[in-house]
């Protein structure tokens, strides 16, 4: 059955809105810090915001945790030697953070923990404090990535620091 409320945020988001929450500031901080955490960890984390999805494809039910999943594709986040990629994908139409680890951090770490991640990014986000709700996630990705997958000898950076900003 189709959520016709969710299908109406879809199509009358306006295509600017990723760039009240994520302006160009916010997305060098969030590169930053992207790059400053895997210096301590042998993970790489890709940060991706997409605005809206396509109508058909919300009339047709694709939720976020799905969109998620083919942006980790899309995205090449399984392409890294230890399978310890991470994904945190934002979807501003439906207020939606979704976590995805490759196989090689999924294994190791409690969905639970994923769900405190996502949880922490919503408090900020709720209060329209983008910025420190983005930068808190990674933080907290960072310490489950740490704890999971020391870095090791050589510690390649294997994917872009930079957030992608999905469907410009």
């Amino acid at each position: 059955m189709v959520n016709f409320k969710r299908w109406l945020k879809h199509v009358f988001m306006p295509p600017w809105a990723w760039r009240r929450a994520f302006p160009q500031a916010t997305l060098d901080a969030i590169e930053a810090a992207i790059r400053a955490s895997e210096t301590r960890h042998g993970g790489e984390i890709r940060f991706a915001v997409e605005n809206c999805l396509a109508p058909g494809r919300v009339w047709r039910g694709l939720g976020g945790r799905a969109r998620a999943i083919e942006v980790f594709s899309q995205l090449m986040v399984w392409d890294t030697a230890h399978n310890t990629g991470v994904l945190i994908y934002v979807l501003l139409a439906d207020h939606d953070i979704e976590i995805v680890a490759d196989r090689g951090i999924a294994a190791r770490v409690p969905a639970a923990e994923w769900a405190r991640v996502t949880h922490i990014m919503e408090s900020h986000f709720r209060a329209n404090k983008y910025e420190a709700g983005a930068l808190a996630g990674i933080d907290a990705v960072s310490k489950l990535l740490e704890q999971h997958v020391p870095p090791g000898a050589a510690n390649p950076n294997e994917l872009p620091d930079r957030p992608t900003i999905l469907g410009k």
